[in-house]
């Protein structure tokens, strides 16, 4: 079991859908990280894309100013180059003492994809084609890098001392003679994060991931998208030998209180402040994702809408009339919060990012409210397991 926490690199505050009332600041986003490590999350997510800043800058602040935290960042394939992006992941691992967590995002809106360059922003199944190769060639320099990780170079040319070379031919890479440096610290290398709901972005994921990110559905749903992971981890095995563990992850908003009704009052006071425009203008971009996994948190809005957004026991969806990807909130007291928790650890997940507004007085009440109640819980599971023996 791991919990991570979320960083609002486009700026934060109580409320969605406004423009946010702290800007993303070093500062403040260095007092983010540090209450997030205070209170006991164990890894940071770094968002990318739109008006994010820069992952990879931003993680290498945050490892700076904490000891123990691991800051999550992104890799893009098509946006940066495999050979590059696996030098600057072990540079990060190396300079962190080993803290480094890789978040393999391949899509994203067609707009922000264009935006950003990708000659695939329109091509949804040849991102993720392209990103099967890009994770190739990534872990084959991390490889290679590790069997001479005590070599240094000759000098500042391209020759390179006790490094092996990297070769691959493929349909959107073609790399001759790559060399990686550092080696990472972690073995065999950083762990890798994935996100992906599409067939493409399964198959993908299930050759090159250690953890697979989901976002909030109701418990069934959620067991389905694991099993489906699992029949395609075995059609991988009968097909090609590839035989590989795979954890599960998910990304949820939180918010939990004392009382239940101070937690929904909260909760709604979070999205008071929108207007009709900012919903319209969400629904545009919603309207033209070719993301499977945005199209089902949009189904789950439409399901719920009705129903004051409640999708289930303490599962609201309200944030997602504005807010896309990860929209989907828990809500309610500590007990209930972690008891749903662990039902989606019955259902195969290990791994949580959570987040809520605002993210520096949230990560500290989340970490002195839930955190403690989900391990003791896990706790009471565990010796009840042991008795029964």
């Amino acid at each position: 079991m791991e919990f991570g926490w979320y960083l609002p690199t486009t700026g934060d505050g109580k409320y969605v859908g406004v423009k946010p009332q702290r800007p993303a600041t070093a500062d403040y986003l260095i007092s983010v990280a540090q209450a997030a490590e205070r209170a006991g999350f164990t890894f940071l997510l770094i968002p990318t894309g739109g008006a994010c800043l820069d992952a990879w800058l931003v993680g290498s602040m945050i490892a700076a100013h904490t000891r123990t935290l691991k800051p999550l960042v992104a890799l893009r394939p098509g946006l940066i180059a495999p050979v590059l992006a696996a030098r600057m992941a072990g540079t990060l691992d190396v300079l962190s003492n080993g803290r480094a967590l890789i978040n393999v995002v391949t899509g994203g809106t067609p707009p922000d994809l264009e935006a950003m360059g990708d000659p695939l922003a329109y091509d949804h199944d040849a991102r993720y084609e392209r990103t099967l190769e890009f994770l190739q060639i990534v872990k084959q320099v991390w490889l290679q890098s590790s069997g001479g990780q005590g070599d240094r170079f000759l000098s500042a040319t391209e020759n390179y001392q006790g490094v092996e070379k990297v070769s691959f031919s493929g349909t959107y890479y073609e790399i001759k003679n790559g060399a990686g440096f550092p080696a990472p610290v972690q073995k065999p290398h950083p762990p890798i994060y994935f996100g992906g709901s599409s067939p493409a972005g399964k198959r993908t994921a299930a050759q090159t991931a250690d953890v697979y990110l989901m976002w909030p559905e109701p418990v069934h749903w959620i067991k389905e998208q694991i099993a489906e992971m699992e029949q395609i981890r075995h059609e991988l095995k009968q097909e090609k030998g590839i035989d590989r563990e795979l954890r599960y992850g998910l990304r949820a908003q939180v918010l939990v209180r004392e009382t239940e009704d101070e937690a929904w009052q909260e909760a709604w006071e979070i999205i008071s402040k929108v207007d009709q425009k900012a919903i319209e203008q969400a629904s545009f971009r919603f309207d033209h994702t070719d993301a499977t996994g945005q199209k089902r948190q949009v189904q789950l809005r439409e399901l719920s809408r009705d129903n004051r957004y409640v999708i289930g026991p303490n599962l609201w969806a309200g944030l997602s009339i504005v807010r896309g990807g990860g929209a989907m909130m828990l809500v309610g007291t500590p007990e209930q919060v972690a008891d749903r928790i662990l039902e989606y650890v019955d259902a195969g997940v290990t791994s949580f990012i959570l987040s809520g507004y605002p993210h520096l007085e949230e990560a500290e009440i989340t970490g002195r409210l839930l955190l403690p109640v989900v391990e003791e819980k896990l706790k009471a599971r565990q010796a009840g397991q042991v008795g029964a023996r």
